[in-house]
């Protein structure tokens, strides 16, 4: 062997030996991106309440929050690497996951009923069945649009004998209230609004059709970083439990954030929202096969397409909860 390509061995050597270390000191994240949002009340606090940057800051790692409007736009930013973690409904994360998005669901937030199918206070509509030939607001991607087609199919209806407006759900409300739309397949606080303050009729209620409110995480951030996971959900599960023992603190908080009179707030937290959940467990698994079984159904999902199999994949009740 020649000095030079003895020199370039050693090199090639030398790097083999040390890559390893370099490379686990450059994949340590820097900083955790999670969503907040309106739907999911135990969010909020943990944001206002900076717990997360409190775990994190012995390492240094910066917490990112991100606001999601909508179960549709935190599965982009998931999808996007946008966001380590994401609060969805768990059937809108059951078709993200059948269309290629590389997601886990590894916790419960809420069992919330945050979604009905409304119109405005005036309104002759009062059965699914009056929808047809009806233009009715809904934001694709989310539970409200998989409740309205749910609510079709059993009205031996499908999404071909309605007019679909495709808007952002505080865009829907608007809609509805205008007059632009017939009805909305609604979505708290949005839809409490516009039952408490413009009269707006929920016509059709099923709650058991509301699937969990369900936190996801990258595929690849989970297997890159299990104890960072943990570490996360054993934070999120200390602000599920503080929401739950303070009502007046989540209330307030909620409030802070999104403007909203007591009298909305209380209609979403008291009524609709349930926080006694956190382990991702067989009611979540059933209740998002059910959904997912009646979206094959109804033509959303193809019909090659392995619903029990999906679920399974996206559902993971491997990570640790605290026990106390």
């Amino acid at each position: 062997m020649s000095q030079i390509s003895r020199r370039a061995f050693a090199a090639l050597l030398a790097g083999a030996l040390v890559a390893p270390t370099a490379a686990l000191a450059a994949d340590k994240p820097t900083q955790i991106a999670i969503d907040w949002a309106t739907y999911n009340p135990v969010s909020i606090v943990l944001k206002e309440k900076g717990l997360l940057e409190k775990e994190f800051e012995k390492d240094g790692i910066k917490i990112v929050w991100v606001q999601s409007a909508g179960s549709n736009k935190a599965l982009e930013f998931l999808n996007a690497g946008s966001i380590d973690f994401g609060s969805t409904a768990g059937s809108a994360a059951l078709v993200a996951r059948i269309n290629g998005n590389p997601i886990k669901s590894i916790y419960v937030y809420s069992r919330p009923e945050w979604t009905a199918l409304v119109t405005a206070r005036d309104s002759a509509i009062t059965k699914v069945a009056d929808l047809k030939g009806k233009r009715v607001a809904v934001t694709r991607g989310t539970d409200p649009h998989i409740f309205l087609v749910r609510a079709l199919l059993d009205a031996g209806l499908s999404e071909k004998d309605i007019t679909p407006v495709l808007l952002q759900h505080a865009d829907g409300k608007t809609a509805l209230i205008r007059g632009d739309v017939d009805a909305w397949a609604g979505l708290d606080p949005m839809m409490a609004a516009a039952e408490v303050e413009d009269g707006a009729k929920l016509f059709y209620r099923k709650p058991e059709a509301n699937t969990w409110g369900i936190l996801n995480v990258r595929e690849q951030f989970l297997k890159d970083n299990p104890d960072l996971v943990r570490r996360v959900l054993a934070v999120y599960e200390e602000a599920r439990k503080y929401s739950l023992a303070n009502y007046d603190v989540l209330k307030r908080d909620f409030i802070d954030v999104t403007k909203l009179p007591e009298t909305v707030v209380d209609k979403q937290l008291k009524e609709r929202t349930e926080l006694t959940h956190s382990r991702i467990g067989a009611p979540q698994r059933d209740s998002i096969l059910a959904a997912g079984l009646a979206l094959q159904q109804a033509g959303v999902i193809q019909p090659t397409v392995d619903v029990k199999a999906n679920v399974d994949a996206l559902l993971d009740d491997q990570v640790p909860l605290p026990t106390n």
